[in-house]
């Protein structure tokens, strides 16, 4: 045998194991840790140091794809709820399906929408937007007062204040790699102090009545919900739009391929929130009492939880936004025609803790399916004796006695004796 073949290189230097298993390197290696990194991507618990430390500045794992299944088996659930109550209203009163009311719910659940598309989006990005109550109450306020020199007169300057701010909350996440919340907390107080610069309740001033335009801003916000949640599901645009959610090291920069999905995420929530606070000025029948606006950032926060978005922004579903703003909008219709008396800041720590159980839920059973393999969501593990790496594919038992060695031969001497 000669020095150069392909054993003798492989040992050469002595730094190697003489195993020939410790030359597997994929799923053919003996090592649990090495074939579970191999088969599951998402795991890191085997990882050595400096793998960590690799993993901190990459972005999420590639390969696989989410279970749909669990979000899909959550939107029949929500869909049910739908159903019942809109069955408890129509009992309870069954003008309250039909137009004029039914145009009032269409408007209300429109409104939720914009405010629930804001909060999504800006958990799918890892900038989560606490600001999208207290912006909708401001711009109510801003159209109650402003609402006699017409729509456009009145949200242009709304939505250019709004998008202003956003982009500075934004360019000071991105400079400063800090987390959204906190930022968007910080603006969230300086929007409440322009809410409470009112001494009393602000009667509204405009004329325009969006009644006539109901069905069509639903269905605006349902084509909205149903086609974000949709491209949700591809996994290059959930990768790129949730550079920001934290992975290794939090504190690390995501470089400059962040910046855009940040921008656009806190941009298009804040203006959202100051549609959502026009519809809510334009319908109402009473004055626009001032206030924090912080209670509609829970409702916000709950409808996009309780729609199967994850609290840790990965994953979500592609009806649930549509289902549980409709949802919502039946049951605070419902509860104010009852007279419960429910406040809004009641309803929204419910919905946020019903929406945190939903977060457990799809988290547990919607792990990613690694590429190659054909498993669904519930599927059971597949019975029957696995490859193991340590025997050839083409060993079978013998059924036949093992022949047992001669009294002078030795195990390890070979046919060669002691004389070699």
């Amino acid at each position: 045998m000669a020095y150069d073949e392909t054993a003798y290189r492989r040992n050469a230097g002595g730094d190697q194991p003489s195993d020939p298993s410790a030359y597997r390197t994929g799923v053919a290696a003996t090592d649990y840790r090495n074939r579970r990194r191999d088969l599951d991507p998402d795991d890191t618990s085997g990882l050595r140091t400096t793998d960590s430390l690799e993993i901190g500045r990459r972005p999420e794992p590639e390969g696989g794809r989410d279970r749909l299944g669990v979000h899909i088996g959550w939107e029949i659930v929500l869909l049910l709820t739908v159903a019942a109550l809109a069955f408890l209203l129509y009992r309870l009163d069954p003008a309250a399906l039909q137009r004029p009311a039914l145009d009032t719910l269409l408007i209300s659940g429109a409104a939720i929408g914009l405010l629930a598309l804001g909060a999504g989006l800006t958990l799918r990005a890892g900038v989560p937007n606490l600001a999208v109550g207290p912006i909708a109450l401001a711009a109510s306020l801003h159209y109650a007062e402003n609402g006699d020199r017409g729509l456009l007169s009145a949200a242009v300057p709304a939505l250019g204040i709004a998008a202003g701010g956003a982009l500075v909350v934004a360019l000071l996440v991105l400079m400063l790699h800090i987390p959204g919340w906190v930022a968007t907390l910080a603006a969230a107080m300086g929007v409440i102090v322009y809410d409470q610069l009112r001494t009393g309740p602000v009667n509204v001033q405009g004329t325009y009545d969006p009644s006539d335009h109901a069905f069509y801003l639903f269905g605006g916000f349902a084509l909205l919900a149903v086609l974000g949640g949709a491209f949700g599901t591809l996994t290059p645009i959930r990768r790129l739009v949730g550079r920001m959610r934290p992975y290794g090291d939090p504190a690390e920069r995501r470089g400059g391929i962040a910046a855009l999905p940040i921008i656009a995420s806190l941009l298009l929530s804040s203006v959202f929130a100051v549609g959502a606070g026009i519809l809510l000025a334009a319908k109402s029948t009473g004055p626009i009492v001032p206030g924090t606006g912080l209670e509609w950032t829970g409702i916000a926060f709950g409808a996009a939880l309780l729609a199967g978005t994850s609290a840790y922004g990965r994953r979500g579903g592609i009806f649930g936004t549509l289902l549980a703003v409709a949802g919502i909008a039946l049951f605070l219709d419902y509860a104010d025609r009852r007279n419960f008396d429910i406040a809004l800041f009641a309803i929204g720590a419910a919905t946020i803790g019903a929406g945190l159980l939903v977060t457990r839920l799809v988290e547990t059973y919607g792990r990613t399916v690694p590429e190659g393999t054909d498993e669904d969501w519930n599927a059971a593990p597949t019975t029957g004796t696995g490859w193991s790496p340590d025997l050839p594919e083409t060993w079978t038992p013998s059924a036949a006695a093992p022949q047992q060695p001669r009294a002078n031969e030795q195990w390890d001497l070979g046919p060669w004796g002691t004389g070699r």
